[in-house]
């Protein structure tokens, strides 16, 4: 998963401003395949009809970024798609296109409103690669990451919001439409029928007005285990393969009296809590590992399961130990090295067929980066793997 990274990190003294450097370093470590954002919003006309090059991506605040833009920088999308595709191609890298639908500092997120703008932006995307005969190196099309939670579409967010009975204003509370997202108990909540309703209908519909314009690519919405979210219970007719993303973090039954991973590393303001955090985490692993790893054994068949019943591709492009981790003299990389190589085996096991190593295969995490060996031992053996 290289996310938006691989964009709005290829400036001037940015970890990927060389694509060719690390485009070779990640075949390097055995990869063959990526996940990106390509900015569909960014890339299609505004609601105008203007199309627009260059953006402007504006850090307001100088708390490090694991993902994205870790300064104030411009962007040119459509040009950088046309240049760096083809450098994937070349290499036999794949492309998973996706989109995480983020402002990254303009207001486009907000003017996409209905199935209507949702489908004529990523047409749009999809018809400019086209022209350029990009997408048969392309393996699936993520229209919108972790549905229907992590993502920027403002219209589905604020259509969410109004079934939500809360009277929370998105205007004050960028996440009013997930149920009680910091309240007590907030995992056992769910959205309600109504909200359920809307998210399934309005994914099957963009699906399906999609694969008839684009029958030769394969369609999906990435998904993230969640409680609020019922993913097995979507509608999976329109789709042609399943990614849910998974981490040990997100074992309730380990991790609820753990509070300083969530709020000591994952949603940190100040590095104060991180040492905590590490120490934990380290505890549960080494007092918990075989219940911790009997659960992800659970999880992940639950997921091939759901896949076979569906008759889609299983597979997943995000996890496995913490699900926000850095490069910090507190942290170190033990326990995401050793989740991936549980993970990855079962996995394998249970029929995957992509499977990520971490969600941290960026350069802009040179602990977990410089580790060739370790990268190198996993793609391995993803790539090898014969079934028996």
């Amino acid at each position: 998963m290289w996310d938006f990274s691989w964009l709005l990190r290829h400036h001037r003294l940015g970890e990927f401003e060389d694509w060719d450097e690390v485009l070779d370093g990640l075949a390097l470590r055995g990869y063959n395949a990526i996940r990106i954002d390509c900015f569909p919003h960014l890339v299609a006309a505004g609601k105008n009809g203007t199309v627009v090059e260059e953006f402007y991506h504006v850090k307001d605040d100088w708390t490090p970024a694991l993902w994205g833009n870790a300064h104030s920088i411009y962007s040119r999308p459509r040009e950088a798609l046309l240049e760096f595709l083809p450098k994937c191609a070349e290499r036999d890298i794949h492309v998973g296109l996706a989109t995480w639908f983020s402002p990254h500092g303009t207001e486009r997120n907000s003017e996409v409103e209905g199935v209507e703008g949702f489908v004529r932006v990523w047409d749009e995307t999809l018809s400019l690669l086209d022209k350029h005969a990009l997408l048969d190196n392309v393996l699936y099309v993520d229209l919108l990451n972790e549905y229907p939670l992590w993502h920027g579409l403002n219209w589905l967010k604020r259509e969410m919001n109004a079934l939500s009975g809360s009277g929370a204003s998105l205007k004050s509370k960028s996440d009013a439409h997930i149920p009680d997202v910091k309240a007590e108990h907030a995992r056992k909540k769910k959205f309600n029928a109504d909200q359920e309703k809307l998210y399934i209908s309005f994914m099957t519909e963009s699906l399906r007005r999609l694969k008839a314009r684009w029958p030769h690519l394969d369609f999906l919405a990435s998904q993230s285990n969640s409680r609020r979210v019922p993913w097995q219970a979507m509608d999976y007719s329109e789709f042609d393969c399943l990614d849910v993303h998974l981490w040990f973090v997100h074992n309730d039954l380990f991790f609820d009296h753990h509070k300083s991973y969530f709020e000591g590393a994952h949603d940190a303001t100040s590095d104060v809590g991180f040492e905590r955090a590490h120490r934990e985490i380290k505890e549960c692993w080494a007092t918990r590992k075989e219940e911790m790893i009997a659960w992800m054994e659970g999880e992940i068949k639950l997921r091939a399961d759901v896949s076979r019943q569906n008759g889609l591709v299983c597979g997943n492009t995000e996890g496995w130990g913490p699900i926000n981790w850095r490069d910090h003299p507190l942290l170190d990389w033990d326990f995401t090295k050793e989740a991936g190589e549980v993970c990855v085996d079962i996995a394998l096991r249970n029929g995957f067929k992509f499977i990520c190593t971490s969600n941290f295969t960026h350069p802009q995490f040179p602990g977990i980066w410089k580790d060739i060996g370790w990268h190198r031992g996993l793609t391995e053996r993803i790539r090898n793997y014969q079934a028996t």
